[in-house]
């Protein structure tokens, strides 16, 4: 049990947040249903990955988490799990997601090892960069272009721009995260995207939101997506502008409602695409 809640396993969101860009990058890059391996693999690293990512997070904030209220209870930062437990758990999990891409070409194998390290390296920006949120965006979308590469055997301009729209797209999400724990993040000194956008931060979440959609659109015309893909943008939008009204007071409650509402806005995109492979009239 303390190893699910180290994982996080207890609290799916994570896992989601980082599965539904890896599907869109799945789907996009097969025009249609991956095969069943690719699908299996993707899905089950998105997982381990996730849950690795939560372990060393929590090895590297086990210093800073005691001062937040929303994480002080967690095992690492209580005591009941032990710092080389936490680091552990990252190295075995890492590993056993560095076995599914055995079977795939070598460029996934040197796309997996860089995905290793935006999981390992994440947690430590927040001590010096002023967007690490936008840091979380590349790790967590790190699974597109292993995506491209493990089904097309390259990784082409359209891979990165859709990276480009996953990052976009974690800076609008984690910085809600980030104004839950906004007050305790100044006391502590860490930095995040709700310090650094200050009173501009709603502005600038709905902004990452804008962007998020329009470079989505743009895959869209470069893979030649049609118009139930344009629905499934237009679904993610509104659900961008309910998020609006959840934030715009920056309550904790409402801010942290809106981040863990973010799956539908993944969900949504990941319809569009799917449902636009559907109805693609056969060669």
């Amino acid at each position: 049990m303390l190893y699910a809640q180290l994982t996080r396993l207890h609290r799916p969101i994570g896992t989601l947040l980082l599965l539904w860009p890896t599907l869109w990058a799945l789907w996009i890059a097969a025009e249609g249903l991956p095969p069943l391996y690719e699908l299996i693999a993707f899905s089950l690293g998105t997982l381990l990955m996730r849950s690795a990512g939560c372990a060393i997070n929590d090895w590297a904030d086990r210093d800073f988490d005691r001062h937040v209220e929303r994480t002080r209870d967690r095992p690492l930062t209580s005591g009941r799990i032990r710092p080389i437990e936490a680091l552990a758990v990252f190295i075995v999990l890492s590993l056993l997601a560095l076995l599914l891409v055995l079977p795939m070409r070598p460029l996934v194998w040197a796309l997996a090892a860089v995905a290793a390290f935006l999981a390992a390296s994440y947690p430590f920006t927040k001590r010096f960069f002023a967007l690490p949120q936008a840091y979380l965006g590349v790790a967590f979308g790190f699974g597109i272009p292993m995506a491209f590469a493990a089904l097309q055997g390259k990784v082409p301009e359209v891979a990165w721009l859709l990276l480009l729209a996953n990052i976009f797209w974690a800076v609008a999400y984690d910085t809600e995260y980030a104004m839950v724990d906004r007050n305790d993040d100044i006391l502590i000194g860490i930095r995040t995207s709700a310090l650094t956008f200050g009173r501009h931060d709603v502005a600038a979440v709905m902004l990452c939101y804008a962007m998020t959609l329009l470079l989505l659109a743009a895959v869209g015309y470069l893979a030649g997506l049609g118009s139930a893909y344009g629905l499934g943008l237009v679904v993610a939008l509104g659900i961008a502008l309910y998020h609006y009204s959840l934030i715009r007071d920056r309550s904790r409650e409402g801010c942290f409602r809106a981040f863990n509402h973010n799956t539908w806005f993944g969900f949504a995109v990941f319809c569009g695409i799917a449902l636009d492979a559907l109805l693609r009239p056969s060669a």
